[in-house]
């Protein structure tokens, strides 16, 4: 086994089919079976589905495709590793953000990383903070902004702040100062999954007060939750209070809810895994960043948190 078959298996897992990988890596579909074949021949099992709608990882192929990940990353790091200790910090550093956070952060944060720290190459991913979760526990990023209800085990975690929670809902004339959870629960809301952090929060606090969500639909896509909203199809509830920074959005209102509700904004990274020179300095410039637009009161309703309680 070459290290190749190992880069090319993820990149077919992620292409969904021979024919895309093989144009994403400029090699003939034909040379790339071939070199499948021969990797399926040296772990003596089958690791990929093939179909007429294209392939899928087998339950083997998923476990190679998870560690080859790791493994591939390892690798791509090396360089900058090896350079970071001679002299200026360098490296390419993973990075998520959940989604309600992203467009008010990731365009500053490039700015401030690129005059900081130029030779270190930044990739951004954003998701829901579960997914973020998953993959910094999978290695396949470095660190992630994530929030969470309660913390959870297997990270490093650095407590940012507190961010209140709100209704959001279409504007159609004068918005209510704040709205109540027996209000929050008469309205066809669109909820994320049960698993979600905010679900969590959420459920448990309508649970508080005898009251359960019945959600017209749920999602954890941050995108598809907008557009119900915009739509007028539903009510959200949602860690975000300004919509400026998305004029897309420019139609969406928020409202306080009452008593409030919190959830908590941590940036994590594996805890059996130690950062790199150019992850640790990328995840000190952004706490810097944070702090600051905190302290300026560039967010509605967040609390800077100084210490864990």
């Amino acid at each position: 086994m070459q290290f190749r078959h190992l880069r090319y298996f993820v990149k077919i897992v992620e292409a969904g089919s021979f024919s895309r990988a093989a144009a994403l890596i400029h090699i003939a579909q034909p040379a790339l079976s071939k070199q499948i074949a021969e990797l399926e021949d040296e772990f003596g099992v089958t690791l990929l589905h093939r179909s007429a709608r294209g392939v899928t990882p087998t339950a083997a192929g998923d476990v190679l495709y998870h560690e080859a990940i790791k493994l591939i990353r390892q690798v791509d790091d090396l360089p900058g590793i090896v350079r970071s200790s001679q002299g200026d910090i360098q490296g390419v550093v993973c990075f998520g953000m959940a989604s309600t956070m992203a467009p008010a952060l990731t365009g500053k944060m490039m700015e401030i990383c690129k005059s900081t720290l130029p030779k270190v190459t930044l990739r951004f991913v954003t998701g829901d903070s579960q997914t973020l979760r998953e993959k910094v526990a999978a290695r396949t990023i470095d660190l992630a902004i994530v929030f969470e209800n309660t913390p959870e085990t297997g990270f490093t975690r650095e407590v940012l702040f507190r961010q209140r929670l709100y209704l959001a809902s279409r504007k159609q004339g004068k918005s209510a100062k704040s709205t109540s959870l027996a209000e929050i629960n008469r309205l066809p809301l669109m909820l994320p999954t049960p698993t979600n952090v905010l679900r969590r929060a959420l459920d448990r606090e309508l649970a508080a007060v005898g009251l359960q969500a019945e959600p017209i639909a749920e999602s954890d896509l941050f995108d598809v939750v907008l557009s119900a909203v915009e739509t007028g199809l539903g009510h959200a509830v949602l860690p975000k209070a300004d919509f400026s920074d998305m004029p897309a959005h420019k139609d969406i209102v928020t409202v306080p809810i009452e008593p409030p509700i919190y959830l908590t904004a941590c940036i994590i990274s594996a805890r059996d895994k130690p950062l790199t020179r150019a992850a640790a300095a990328v995840e000190s410039q952004l706490t810097s960043f944070i702090r600051s637009q905190v302290g300026e009161s560039a967010f509605k309703g967040v609390e800077w948190v100084d210490a864990e309680p």
